[in-house]
Order: C-alpha cells, then structure tokens, then sequence
C-alpha cells in the first residue's frame, strides 16, 4: 500500500498545468504523476506541514538494497539547468518523492518494471515552511 501524500494546491495546478503542455504519448512517468496526484490530499500552501516533500524542497533520501543515500532538489524540468544537485518530478524518483512525509517508504516502479524500495530521510528546505508560498 502507499504512503499517504500531500500536495500544495499550487504545486497541484502548476504540475496540471505541466503535465496538459506535455504530450502523454504513452509515457509511464506521466501516467505515475496524474495518479500521484488524483490519491493526494491537496492543501493551501500555508497548511503544508513541516517533514513534506513540496516542488522545490531539497530532501535526503535512500533507494534500494543495498542502500544508497541522495540529497537533491525536487525542481520542475524547466529549473533543472538553475538547480545543482536537482532531480526532475518527471523521473520516476521525483514523482515518487512528491506529498511524501519524513519517515514514509513507498515501493516504485523501475523503467525496467522492478520495484525500487524509497525511503525519505530529511526535508533539509521545504520552501512553504521558509514562508515561500508563492515561488
């Protein structure tokens, strides 16, 4: 079963907005983010808790066995040559880390169709809880 996730109600319309400029053509990525986002509960930004992964929070997190760490940026694909260190809510780990809370696992399809085991460490900046409402 997955985690329970959040979504700002701006970073929902924005990531509408995204996802209906972009052609589906089959993708599986894009498929995956439509339905993150029809199971999550959407919140006004300010009711965003602390520990939630929002676009544009830098988060520390694992993947797999034997266990590899990252820290990154959850950025947008027209931020990512700004963003160092930045991972693309359209790769499958970025919508995977999308509405998750510190502590949640989620298992998550590979490209390949092997599950990925992901697991949220940290939200070292989560732009709403810095008062960024509206970036």
């Amino acid at each position: 079963m997955k985690p329970h996730i959040t979504i700002s109600s701006l970073d929902a319309d924005r990531l509408e907005a995204l996802l209906g400029a972009t052609s589906p053509g089959g993708d599986a990525s894009h498929q995956a983010l439509l339905d993150e986002l029809a199971r999550a509960d959407i919140v006004e930004p300010q009711d965003i808790r602390p520990g939630v992964v929002t676009m544009n929070s830098t988060v520390r997190f694992e993947i797999g066995t034997p266990d590899e760490q990252f820290c990154l940026t959850l950025s947008y694909p027209k931020d990512m040559d700004q963003v160092a260190n930045g991972i693309s809510i359209l790769t499958p780990i970025g919508t995977a880390l999308l509405g998750l809370s510190v502590g949640d696992t989620i298992d998550w399809p590979r490209p390949d169709g092997q599950l990925l085991k992901v697991r949220l460490l940290e939200v070292l900046y989560q732009p709403e809880q810095a008062g960024e409402y509206f970036r």
